[in-house]
């Protein structure tokens, strides 16, 4: 179990925080990235990526910390966000393909500006992958317990927010009146109680 913990807690440190920062990097300058087009956008933005994990893997014992041990207090909690994150992680991939994910379609000139997803689950909240992600992380780290797991939840926190924050300034000059009424109908996070 130990073993296990340590190996979610270096996951979550080598991998979550690139994944984060890629976007933050992406959103502001699509209109620059799209005219290198996907393959090139990665290429470049790989290489701080790598190197960020590459420290992160070298100064991992430093950046874990302390070890706060198998908890039944973090496991339960850590045991329902990962199930709901799997529920929305399911219903999300029914109109969310890796490709789009991917960013595919804001860094490729034939695929932008795309579809508005507004179905399904992009019915209930403008931003179920987010949502997701936070689950999952939330998930992880309370299953590692390591307070490194906690500083990276912590902290990427309002990192997401401003992806979420600069996805919809790019959706807003995609899509126009159409997202503007899509925010007006559906909000970002939790669905609304539907009424009879």
């Amino acid at each position: 179990m130990n073993k296990l913990r340590y190996v979610i807690a270096l996951i979550l440190l080598v991998f979550h925080p690139p994944a984060v920062l890629l976007w933050v990097a992406i959103h502001p300058f699509a209109k620059f990235w799209r005219k290198l087009g996907p393959v090139w956008t990665y290429a470049l933005l790989g290489i701080p990526v790598l190197g960020y994990m590459v420290a992160a893997w070298l100064f991992r014992r430093a950046l874990l910390g302390k070890d706060l041990g198998t908890s039944l207090f973090t496991l339960f909690p850590a045991a329902a966000c990962v199930a709901a994150a799997l529920l929305l992680n399911r219903e999300r991939r029914k109109h969310l393909d890796f490709g789009t994910l991917s960013g595919i379609p804001e860094l490729s000139v034939k695929r932008y500006p795309g579809t508005l997803l507004t179905e399904g689950v992009y019915g209930r909240i403008r931003h179920p992958r987010y949502v997701e992600v936070h689950l999952f992380i939330f998930g992880y780290a309370g299953f590692a317990n390591y307070v490194g797991a906690y500083a990276v939840v912590f902290l990427s926190l309002p990192l997401i927010y401003l992806v979420i924050l600069l996805e919809e300034r790019e959706l807003r000059q995609r899509f126009g009146a159409a997202y503007e009424d899509y925010c007006r109908r559906v909000p970002r996070f939790l669905p609304r109680k539907k009424t009879i």
